[in-house]
């Protein structure tokens, strides 16, 4: 598998905007050397960014500040929260951000306008918290949705590690890490694909989470991630490789002819796919939850995306806990299509278990 022309065209770095001091740092240094002739600005805190956070002049320039900025910083604060979905802890982010844009992301509502990588270079901090945190946690008393023996650590919550692997080398440590903890397991969920975690040894220590959608569906909302076909084409190298592949079928999108094109979805991945990697399936089924603020910043740079993602006639309102107001869809609707499609994966994928469907 060889480097595909999004990978070349994703990342274009030219200006780094760095904590002050940050140069002393190893991984600080090897991700500068990555990236020479970047612009360097120095600020007081990688969350505080004058012009770049917080700017709505920023939407016209949306996927250029993700192709063109980043940011580098440390994280200050180091705790594992407990999940008990995808994972059983929110493990440190080691980065934030991400170069892709898809327009139902979540993460942008947090930043404000801008979104771009920001690396943390205390790696060694992070993988010497995890460590000890997964030493604390001893062998997993009973198995659980997210694993029957191992504690999962979600390492990449707010961006895309396969991404991130490209910018430094954190990823390639965490995977390194997990391999040898006795008791753990790193997870991700990703829309890219990258040869270069072909070259990891994992050793089953990471499972990486293919998020899929119906290849029409993505080409409208998954903007500069690989494509459906190409990450389907991959799960047999990254299972030969030694991860455990799941599958993320994330978010799932109401329109009038979305069954039909889950069904096609689903017989290709069961068409393409080897029997070693189908009997080592599993899957998650979220249906898309929207927002307003991001409705209206996609309003601003691909409105197209909002004739799917933002359906009165099929969503009803939920006031967040943060204030933001939240869509999803209709109460009784919205179980039978959960039901419909878990019924579809069980006739089309039989192989593959649905981990949990909401």
């Amino acid at each position: 598998m060889t480097a595909t022309p999004l990978a070349e065209r994703l990342l274009d770095i030219t200006r780094i905007y760095h904590e002050p001091g940050i140069e002393r740092s190893p991984r600080a240094a090897e991700v500068l050397a990555r990236f020479p002739d970047a612009e360097r600005i120095e600020v007081p805190s990688h969350q505080a960014i004058p012009g770049l956070y917080g700017n709505a002049g920023n939407i016209a320039d949306w996927v250029r500040i993700k192709q063109r900025v980043l940011v580098l910083g440390e994280k200050k604060s180091l705790t594992a929260r407990r999940n008990e979905r995808s994972s059983d802890w929110i493990a440190p982010s080691t980065a934030n951000g991400c170069a892709m844009a898809c327009a139902y992301c979540y993460v942008p509502r947090r930043k404000g306008y801008a979104n771009p990588i920001t690396v943390f270079t205390n790696i060694d901090a992070i993988v010497g918290y995890l460590e000890r945190h997964a030493a604390r946690q001893g062998v997993k008393p009973e198995p659980n949705q997210c694993d029957p023996a191992d504690w999962v650590y979600d390492i990449g919550e707010n961006g895309d590690c396969s991404v991130d692997a490209m910018v430094s080398d954190n990823v390639a440590d965490l995977v390194d890490l997990f391999a040898r903890l006795p008791n753990a397991k790193a997870s991700f969920a990703t829309k890219f694909v990258n040869p270069d975690l072909l070259t990891y040894q994992p050793r089953g220590g990471t499972r990486i989470r293919f998020s899929l959608m119906p290849g029409e569906t993505s080409r409208l909302v998954d903007i500069r991630t690989s494509k459906v076909a190409d990450r389907i084409a991959a799960l047999d190298d990254f299972v030969d490789a030694g991860y455990e592949v799941h599958l993320n079928f994330s978010p799932v999108i109401v329109h009038e002819n979305w069954l039909a094109d889950w069904a096609e979805l689903l017989e290709q991945i069961a068409d393409t796919t080897s029997e070693r990697t189908r009997r080592q399936l599993a899957a998650e089924v979220i249906f898309l939850t929207h927002n307003e603020g991001l409705h209206d910043i996609n309003l601003g740079w691909h409105p197209k995306a909002e004739d799917l993602l933002w359906r009165p006639d099929l969503q009803q309102p939920k006031r967040s806990q943060n204030g933001q107001l939240n869509v999803r869809y209709r109460t009784g609707w919205k179980g039978r299509w959960v039901q419909q499609l878990t019924d579809l994966v069980a006739e089309k994928l039989p192989q593959c278990r649905i981990r949990y469907a909401f």
